[in-house]
């Protein structure tokens, strides 16, 4: 029966109906969930440690203002500590959020079974009374983007921490793509859903708008188009069309925005109305590409790993999907030293006039800090 769950308390079944997810909690406390669209390529349960309500109050101070981390349409973060001494990161859902719950529901079909040093952990799920929650290892150094479009922290991220990211994020991407036991689109790759350890490695996360493939699948096609204005792939946010290659051209806009500092989104120069990806194809086509990088790099640089992770970048974010390379092309290309093939013209190159925009600018350029999560947008 779809939508049931059995809890088995001293040996006694009870049937209730919960966020229509298929589980089954056993005495061991393992959450067993089953997709309840059965869109994996295999019927395994999806087996994850339960927590306690007690539990995740008392690691949280009671979802204490102070330990809280961020919120998004799911609801808000929390850090907590267990007893034991580990840190980790309570994702809540939010009792009123429509969106949040389908979220969490795809959230757990779709990161339970995946494990990669390149993507946020899930430690298990809470799910008791109207409390449903998602438990991950905390990540010290939170979002990339607090980093990058800092003025100040942007700073503690080096060349060759920059390039780090970009090569963790790379692989992660390439294991959701195809070496994982499922096919993930994640479609809703940006610079805040990068996470970083106390060491600064790159983790993926926020899976609640990521859709499995099956079998041979390759692209597919949606109304209700979700993710980030900045990001999106031109096919994706136009008609609702999603493949790998969407998330391809999000990785791509991630590169020039960790190369440069600035985003995508908002960007706006005194010289020309393009966005942060016109403005870097620009500068490629005139062999200007190094005046891209972010000015507190300095000469610290290795300018072949610069000017070769903004060619792949542009590569990825060219505007028809054929033309992308995939992840396995990209960590080919960004590991040699090969001849590259030329970028063609990029989607959504093309920005707010100056006189449009009251955002700030300075000699080569500027960043909003809005940034705008769409949930719904009937594709044409």
């Amino acid at each position: 029966m779809r939508g049931t769950k059995k809890v088995y308390h001293a040996g006694m079944p009870h049937i209730k109906l919960v966020v229509g997810i298929c589980y089954t909690v056993t005495p061991e406390n393992e959450v067993q969930l089953q997709d309840p669209e059965n869109r994996s390529d295999d019927n395994e349960d999806l087996e994850l440690p339960l927590f306690s309500l007690s539990t995740i109050l008392h690691a949280t101070n009671n979802f204490s203002f102070n330990n809280k981390l961020g919120e998004g349409g799911f609801g808000p973060v929390y850090k907590g500590v267990l007893e034991d001494g580990q840190e980790i990161a309570v994702k809540r859902l939010a009792k009123t959020s429509t969106q949040g719950l389908q979220e969490f529901k795809n959230e757990v079909i779709s990161i339970s079974k995946l494990q990669h040093r390149n993507l946020v952990k899930l430690l298990g799920c809470c799910i008791e009374g109207d409390e449903k929650m998602l438990i991950y290892e905390y990540m010290a150094n939170r979002g990339l983007d607090s980093f990058i479009f800092d003025k100040t922290l942007k700073e503690l991220l080096d060349w060759r921490s920059r390039y780090h990211i970009i090569n963790g994020i790379a692989r992660g991407l390439l294991y959701l793509h195809q070496d994982s036991r499922l096919r993930i689109i994640h479609r809703d790759l940006k610079a805040s859903n990068i996470l970083l350890d106390k060491d600064m490695n790159p983790k993926i996360s926020d899976f609640g708008m990521a859709r499995i493939f099956g079998g041979d699948q390759i692209e597919a096609n949606t109304n209700r188009v979700v993710g980030t204005y900045g990001y999106m792939a031109p096919e994706y946010a136009g008609d609702g069309i999603f493949s790998i290659k969407s998330d391809v051209y999000s990785f791509g806009v991630l590169v020039l925005e960790i190369v440069c500092g600035k985003k995508n989104r908002g960007f706006v120069h005194k010289e020309h109305c393009n966005n942060l990806i016109g403005h870097a194809w620009g500068l490629h086509a005139e062999g200007r590409s190094l005046q891209l990088v972010d000015k507190c790099l300095g000469e610290s640089i290795n300018v072949t790993e610069v000017l070769r992770s903004i060619h792949v970048g542009l590569l990825c974010v060219q505007r028809h999907p054929e033309d992308r390379p995939t992840m396995t092309s990209v960590i080919l290309m960004l590991g040699s030293e090969g001849p590259l093939s030329s970028p063609k013209e990029p989607g959504f190159y093309i920005g707010k006039s100056t006189h449009d925009t009251t955002q700030s600018s300075s000699s080569d350029g500027g960043c909003s800090n809005n940034e705008l999560s769409i949930t719904m947008l009937d594709g044409r």
